[in-house]
């Protein structure tokens, strides 16, 4: 066990620092104070430039919170991840995702004795599955891919093709299919011949709800409109390879119970991308998460970026009490990354028990929401400025566009940074509320370079340790997500009931909801 957040001596440190100001740390005073300001609290990581300057906390905080962590045994936590130790306790399994982007064959100190053993198994795996995408990528025959999954099967994905369509193949049209109302799936394939399509069904057990629904509706589908040759227009990414048979499917690509799915596109779970990018590209994307991931392994903690994040993240939920966090994409390619984090950080810290299964005395995860940036400012953008409650805003900026349209980059960046400058600064009006702009609300700036398969990589793998940091802190387990399975199992004896007509048992909500549904059918 490692020591949690709240029995270090740092907590109550903390908590004094907080309580000797009543609040009132003011950014706008902290710079003038400190010529060094943002050099101190920005660095450069692999492919990202992030600026924690914006921040509420100055130097003494950020050493008790790098005391606190050392204190809570982060880095040997973090060890144990890398090393194959389970420490997703509840569930007895290893968590190695990192592993997924590591290179074939690299060894690193702590290894545990079946590390080598596994990525052995990993690469094999890649170097089949990326083999089947250029193959598909070559196939000029197949127009459409549909991806079927939901959750991490579709989330991951689904943002990172949006992400960098600018690499995407030619002449492929990708499509995501995740929702149980049929309206999804129908809209999809209004547009499809089944001779040009290729489903990818994703699902680890091949058992999951939705996805399986979806999946039975578009075979039926494929072969009402004369399909044939389900073995060349399906293919499944599963363990489950005897499910996926039964179904006709018969190329399937396999991942591991250490690879949960909200940390599953490095996997098997990536075809799509790597059929939008190519092999090339795929491997790129790779490579960027595992230089992140070698940032986060062997960096000081004090200059080690998900670390500084994550602390930052305590700091905000447990002492300032903020309850959300706004993620801004300048970037419209970037649109889904919002709803991924929110999986990524919610599903994985929305945590209310210890390891040890007791309440805790303190708040987890905050909630993650956001729009790309500028339709943002002139929707939710009015909260920030002048709203009631304090929100931290993280900004995503890329200095290249990846369009060749004059005069629409410069626009972007500017927007981002004086956003990001008015919130800090504020405008003060004595004579009239309505114009009066309080200031001093946090944000930090993250910047790349270029939107890449790289860059992209090293974003979702900095997000992925920065949540792992937040956890460890709060002495969770990041690592299961029990939360989703009371409603699933609900869902099916309801479900038999909407065909029954059955209302023994329910509350009386519920059981008027299903009569009202009934009654109007």
């Amino acid at each position: 066990m490692y020591l949690r957040c709240d029995q270090s001596p740092q907590w109550p440190e903390l908590a004094a620092v907080l309580a000797r100001r009543g609040r009132q740390f003011d950014l706008r005073e902290a710079f003038a104070a400190d010529a060094r300001r943002f050099s101190h609290f920005s660095q450069q990581a692999p492919h990202v430039f992030a600026d924690l300057s914006k921040n509420l906390w100055d130097r003494t905080t950020e050493a008790l919170l790098l005391d606190m962590a050392q204190a809570c045994g982060l880095a040997q936590h973090r060890d144990a991840m890398f090393s194959g130790q389970p420490i997703n306790n509840t569930e007895g399994r290893a968590v190695l995702h990192t592993l997924l982007r590591r290179p074939s064959g690299l060894a690193l100190p702590g290894d545990g004795p079946e590390v080598a053993g596994q990525l052995a198994q990993v690469h094999g795996t890649l170097d089949a599955m990326l083999a089947y995408a250029d193959a598909v990528r070559a196939d000029d025959a197949i127009t459409d891919i549909v991806n079927i999954g939901i959750g991490g099967s579709d989330l991951g994905p689904h943002m990172a093709v949006l992400a960098l369509e600018e690499f995407r193949a030619a002449g492929k049209r990708m499509h995501f299919v995740s929702n149980v109302d049929g309206h999804e799936l129908h809209s999809v394939l209004q547009g499809l011949k089944p001779h040009g399509t290729l489903f990818l069904i994703a699902s680890k057990t091949f058992t999951t709800a939705e996805t399986m629904t979806n999946a039975a509706s578009a075979r039926a589908w494929f072969d009402a409109q004369g399909g044939t040759d389900v073995a060349r227009h399906f293919a499944a990414l599963t363990t489950n390879v005897d499910a996926a048979r039964q179904m006709g499917i018969h190329t399937t690509f396999g991942f591991w119970d250490w690879v949960g799915g909200r940390y599953s596109l490095w996997s098997a779970i990536g075809l799509p991308l790597a059929i939008s990018i190519g092999a090339a590209r795929f491997r790129e994307f790779l490579a960027g998460a595992h230089a992140m991931d070698e940032h986060f392994r062997t960096a000081p903690l004090a200059q080690n970026l998900p670390v500084r994040m994550g602390l930052l993240d305590v700091w905000y939920r447990n002492f300032h009490g903020f309850a959300s966090r706004c993620i801004a994409p300048y970037h419209a390619a970037l649109r889904r990354l919002p709803a991924y984090l929110q999986q990524l950080e919610m599903e994985s810290n929305g945590k209310r028990v210890a390891q040890d299964g007791r309440m805790l005395p303190y708040a987890t995860s905050p909630v993650l929401w956001g729009e790309p940036g500028t339709n943002g400012q002139h929707a939710f953008f009015q909260m920030l400025h002048q709203g009631t409650d304090v929100v931290p805003l993280e900004f995503i900026a890329v200095r290249q566009p990846t369009h060749p349209l004059p005069g629409h980059q410069g626009k972007l960046l500017a927007n981002a940074l004086a956003q990001a400058q008015a919130l800090m600064v504020g405008k003060a009006s004595d004579s009239d509320g309505h114009r009066h702009f309080p200031g001093n609300r946090p944000s930090t700036f993250l910047l790349l370079d270029a939107l890449t398969p790289a860059s992209l990589g090293a974003v979702i793998a900095l997000q992925e340790h920065r949540v792992f940091v937040s956890g460890s802190l709060w002495g969770i387990n990041s690592f299961d997500q029990w939360g989703v399975e009371l409603g699933k199992v609900l869902a099916k004896d309801i479900e038999a009931r909407l065909g029954t007509g059955d209302v023994a048992g329910l509350d009386a909500s519920t059981a008027g909801l299903l009569g009202l549904i009934r009654s109007r059918g």
